[in-house]
């Protein structure tokens, strides 16, 4: 999955785009699960927060978990426990850090179903 994440960093952000030249913040995660088999409806982040099963509490932090902030308004996908992957308004595709900025903004944290 790492690898499908890179390959589309630095692309710009666009409201309602989900590839391959632009971004906004779900359609980034559609497009990698999907290009990693893992097929769902093109939807909100809201919305793919509640289809998503839980992550367990000692898995928020593991590569691949769905990290959800601002009341539900927008999700990245975990690298590690410092940083995460995103397409954000302002930077496009991007690597960010879990700084305090962002912590403070979490709202809770899917897993990738195994199958759909």
């Amino acid at each position: 999955m790492q690898r499908t994440v890179e390959q589309y960093l630095g692309r710009p952000y666009v409201w309602g785009a989900a590839g391959l030249k632009s971004f906004d913040c779900s359609g980034f995660i559609w497009r990698i699960m999907a290009e990693n088999g893992l097929y769902v409806k093109r939807t909100t982040a809201r919305k793919l927060y509640i289809s998503l099963p839980r992550a367990p509490k000692f898995g928020y932090y593991d590569s691949g978990a769905l990290v959800f902030f601002d009341n539900l308004k927008h999700v990245g996908i975990v690298k590690d426990e410092k940083s995460f992957y995103h397409a954000q308004v302002s930077k496009g595709t991007n690597l960010s850090t879990f700084d305090p900025y962002w912590r403070s903004k979490i709202c809770g944290f899917r897993r990738f179903p195994t199958q759909l």
